[in-house]
């Protein structure tokens, strides 16, 4: 007892005072709201190991709950190191379908149905059956909002309203359209037999609504619960823990509202933030010592966040009574040493910006840095390519995270299944890590990687995982054999917690929670990407602030920015940096006001007379100083309850204008000018042809083509002749 008593003592002794006080308090509810870097992860192992080594927790009776397989097994891993083995640590659905296979032949009898590995081809034939015709995107987007009905807890019958109710727009068709299609998926899935995973959630919570018995077993097994990043919990998960807990409050939730950026697939962080109306005699403890980031980085991210509207930082309550009792946003603060400044830097166009970044990487790796410690972020999928091309076309190994999995991947199952082969010939006469190398020959894996990029060296990537993994099970267990490095992979391959491949990370905003790395890249910190185009309206603008946050706090020592003017060569800039980063445009440089140039330096600024630089568009109305937060209003520089300050006769004669060249072009009036552009021309009322160029929509050709009449125009001319000046104009151009 007193060996136990004082292993407990020396797991609190390696904690500062906030973790401390997670970890020494194992019973009861607790709220921990932990920021980015601070420690979270360890707080919570610390707090399960104390509770088992102090005697108020059994290890087989405490479930952890994280969401995803790689935070699962680094939990377990942690726990292990700390003495405590045989807690489960799982994700939700891990969790239920462990428990639906168990309970399946009691509850209904028979075997547990097989689950989709995914919704998309049966989408699909549920489509075709309603004779709709949608792409391969387009089925991709259905199945995701089949998804977020089903988390959101609704029914075919139930979802126009409920999407309506939260302002969800249907993908291509209309709510009632949209309610069809998953109501043949549902028909289809029956037909088939299967299931999908939100029907794993349902199916066990049905059962354990109405089997009383099941439900005392289960609570019976679990006492102790512990749900990792709970910003992101959905409606469906929230259902399934409040079964499990059986309105007992053994409940520790961890989590950061600043992080919540999945609210688009049904999380919310309204549990988080109204836990203590829930369990009002909860303990709440706040993390806020950041181990991570230098204070350089952590000195940007708390300028992004600390902007964002006050009424926002709690995003999904709306201000209640309940969010209120919750801290405000506090600055992170960096406990480690000074680092370099993070950098802004302009480029002319996306070519150059994929090449610019390429060759900085470049030279790090040359100068030593390992690129395993190296990312590249971006917002869309679509920006990894030109990425991936200027990586190859340097020798620099990449991976991207989000690709295929670690374990799909050819070579790693032709390899496994050699690995497999060679347990019996393993009599303990050879290193392991020796004998695997030998195995791992026979898929083309060699002592020195390829001097080629691409394919080839991703090949030899995943096999040289592999072979550190033995390495690694060595170092932990020195008498490891090849069937205990079998048995390590086939735990990881049903967790799909992949091993390290030594390259640098490409990877979205979104698939970069939850990991770091000492120096990280962010590409396209342009207004378009982020925020991104599609979002509209202020919850969705701060989601992207969030996800910004996010990105940033990747970063352990350097953090590089970067953006690009324009998508192609030669084209116009048009683009502005991030809105985000406006509060940080005195720390950043010259990168933050303007794209270069193809003939200037890589990360200046310059412009000439006869090409005017696109303005920044205007953050806030200028009428009332609320925040634009849509394309449309940033252009005009007024938000919609406002009303117009141009001349009603000036916008009319411009749009009478509009009308007669578009009759004779013989095209919408919206190819000439859109409206926002009209009304933008007319709000400014520009004098000269830089004036009118520096209107957004207005670009190179259309200011050749229309700027002169449009001078004419807002000069009090007769609209008409304008528009007969236009058109012979054109006409004189074509012959």
């Amino acid at each position: 007892m007193g060996e136990a008593s004082s292993r407990a003592d020396d797991i609190l002794a390696a904690l500062d005072p906030e973790q401390r006080e997670v970890a020494a308090s194992p019973v009861g509810p607790m709220c921990v709201l932990a920021g980015a870097g601070t420690g979270k992860t360890r707080a919570i192992t610390h707090r399960i190991a104390y509770g088992v080594h102090s005697g108020a927790y059994v290890p087989q009776r405490v479930l952890a709950v994280t969401f995803t397989a790689r935070a699962a097994g680094e939990m377990r891993t942690r726990l292990r190191e700390l003495g405590v083995g045989g807690v489960p640590a799982r994700t939700f659905h891990a969790a239920a379908l462990r428990q639906l296979h168990f309970f399946w032949p009691q509850a209904v009898g028979g075997a547990a149905p097989e689950v989709l590995a995914s919704k998309a081809p049966v989408v699909a034939e549920s489509v075709s059956r309603l004779r709709m015709q949608f792409d391969r995107t387009a089925i991709r987007d259905l199945a995701a909002e089949i998804e977020w009905g089903k988390v959101s807890l609704l029914t075919p019958q139930s979802y126009a309203a409920g999407a309506r109710r939260a302002g969800r727009e249907a993908p291509g068709i209309d709510h009632t359209a949209m309610a069809r299609v998953w109501e043949s998926y549902e028909e289809r899935k029956t037909e088939r037999g299967v299931i999908d995973f939100e029907d794993v959630l349902l199916l066990m919570a049905g059962i354990l609504d109405e089997r009383m018995d099941i439900a005392r077993t289960v609570r019976d097994q679990y006492r102790h619960f512990v749900v990792d990043e709970y910003q992101d919990v959905n409606a469906l998960q929230q259902r399934l823990l409040d079964l499990w807990l059986g309105g007992r409050d053994e409940l520790c939730v961890v989590g950061d509202p600043a992080q919540t950026i999945y609210t688009f697939t049904g999380a919310t962080p309204e549990h988080l933030l109204t836990f203590r109306s829930r369990y009002p005699q909860a303990r709440l403890v706040r993390l806020v010592r950041n181990y991570r980031s230098t204070p350089q980085i952590l000195g940007l991210a708390n300028l992004v966040v600390r902007s964002a509207r006050p009424s926002l930082r709690r995003p999904g309550v709306g201000g209640s009574a309940a969010a209120r009792a919750l801290p405000d946003h506090v600055d992170l603060q960096a406990q480690g040493e000074p680092g370099p400044q993070p950098r802004l830097t302009a480029y002319p166009d996306d070519p150059a910006e994929a090449a610019g970044v390429a060759g900085a990487i470049k030279a790090l790796v040359d100068g030593g840095r390992p690129p395993g410690e190296i990312a590249v972020l971006f917002r869309t999928n679509a920006q990894s390519e030109g990425l991936e091309s200027a990586l190859a076309a340097l020798d620099v190994p990449y991976l991207v995270r989000g690709g295929e999995r670690f374990f799909a991947r050819q070579e790693v199952r032709g390899a496994i299944v050699l690995l497999r082969g060679a347990v019996r010939g393993d009599d303990g006469s050879r290193p392991l890590p020796e004998l695997v190398r030998d195995v791992l020959t026979g898929v083309g894996w060699a002592a020195t990687p390829p001097t080629s990029g691409g394919a080839q060296r991703e090949r030899w990537e995943s096999l040289m995982a592999l072979a550190g993994l033995a390495d690694d099970l060595v170092a932990a267990s020195p008498g490891a054999r090849m069937g205990d490095l079998v048995r390590e992979l086939d735990e990881r391959a049903a967790a799909q917690h992949a091993p390290a491949v030594a390259g640098v990370t490409l990877a979205s905003l979104h698939a970069a929670k939850g990991l770091e790395w000492d120096t990280v890249f962010i590409v396209g910190c342009s207004d378009g990407f982020l925020p991104i185009v599609m979002a509209e309206g202020e919850v969705a603008i701060e989601e992207e602030r969030r996800l910004f946050y996010v990105g940033l706090t990747r970063a352990r020592r350097d953090l590089q920015l970067s953006w690009s003017g324009a998508r192609t060569p030669g084209a116009r800039a048009t683009r502005r940096p991030s809105r985000f980063l406006d509060p940080a445009a005195s720390i950043l440089g010259e990168g933050a006001r303007s794209a270069p140039r193809r003939s200037g330096v890589v990360g200046g600024s310059g412009s000439s007379p006869s090409a005017p630089r696109q303005p920044r568009l205007p953050s806030v109305c200028r009428g009332c100083g609320t925040e634009l937060t849509t394309a449309a209003t940033r252009k005009v520089g007024r938000c919609e309850d406002c009303p117009p300050t141009y001349d009603e006769a000036t916008f009319e004669a411009l749009r009478v204008w509009r009308g007669e060249v578009a009759k004779t072009m013989k095209v919408p009036a919206y190819v000439v000018f859109t409206d926002a552009t009209l009304t933008a021309l007319a709000e400014t009322a520009p004098t000269d042809l830089r004036g009118v160029a520096g209107v957004s929509g207005v670009g190179a050709m259309k200011l050749d083509r229309y700027g002169g009449a449009v001078l004419d125009v807002l000069a009090g001319g007769d609209p008409h002749m304008a528009a007969e000046k236009t058109t012979a104009a054109m006409g004189s151009d074509n012959s």
